[in-house]
C-alpha cells in the first residue's frame, strides 16, 4: 500500500469533554490536543489525519462511510461508550474493511465491568487503552506499519 494517504481520527460521545470530564480518569488533555497530536504524528509518515467527533452514532456511522468512499487507508476510533454497545458501529467498521485501531484513553479494563466488551475492538486489528492520549500516537504508529507506511524524513518534526 502507498504510504501517502489519509486516515480518519473518530472520537464518539463525551470526548468533546476531555480536559473538563473527570481529569482523574481521563487527565487533563483537550480534544484540540489529541487532534493536533494525530495530525503531527501521522505527518510523520506522509499521512493525513482528518479528525473528527461526534456525540451521535448514526453520524459516527456516516464518517466510516465517508472514509470508505474517501478512500481512507485508516481509521482510529475512540467510540466512546459506543464502543460497548454499538453493534452498528462494528458493523461499520467490517463492512468497509479499512484497517481500523481503537483507542480508549482509559484502562476500560480497569474500570466497570461493563466496559470489559467492547464491539468497535471486534471489527479492529488492534486496540489501545489506559495510555492516555499517547494511545492516539501509539494507535498511528501501528496503523502506519500495517500498512506499510514508513517514516518520512522531510516531514519528521
Amino acid at each position: 500500500m502507498a504510504a501517502a494517504g489519509t486516515i480518519y481520527v473518530l472520537n464518539g460521545p463525551n470526548l468533546n469533554l476531555l480536559g473538563t470530564r473527570e481529569p482523574e480518569t481521563y487527565g487533563h488533555a483537550t480534544l484540540a490536543d489529541v487532534e493536533k497530536l494525530c495530525v503531527e504524528t501521522a505527518r510523520q509518515f506522509a499521512l493525513t489525519a482528518d479528525c473528527r467527533q461526534s456525540n451521535r452514532e448514526g453520524e459516527l456511522i456516516d464518517f466510516i462511510h465517508e472514509a470508505h468512499a474517501k478512500k481512507a487507508v485508516g481509521i482510529i476510533i475512540n467510540a466512546g461508550g459506543y464502543s460497548h454497545t454499538s453493534i452498528a458501529l462494528h458493523d461499520a467498521l467490517v463492512a468497509v474493511r479499512i484497517p481500523a485501531v481503537e483507542v480508549h484513553v482509559s484502562n476500560i479494563h480497569a474500570r466497570e465491568s461493563f466496559r470489559d466488551h467492547s464491539f468497535t475492538a471486534k471489527a479492529a486489528f488492534a486496540s489501545l487503552c489506559g495510555f492516555g492520549i499517547d494511545g492516539y500516537r501509539l494507535a498511528i504508529i501501528g496503523l502506519a506499519t500495517k500498512i506499510g507506511a514508513k517514516i518520512d524524513a522531510k516531514a519528521k518534526t
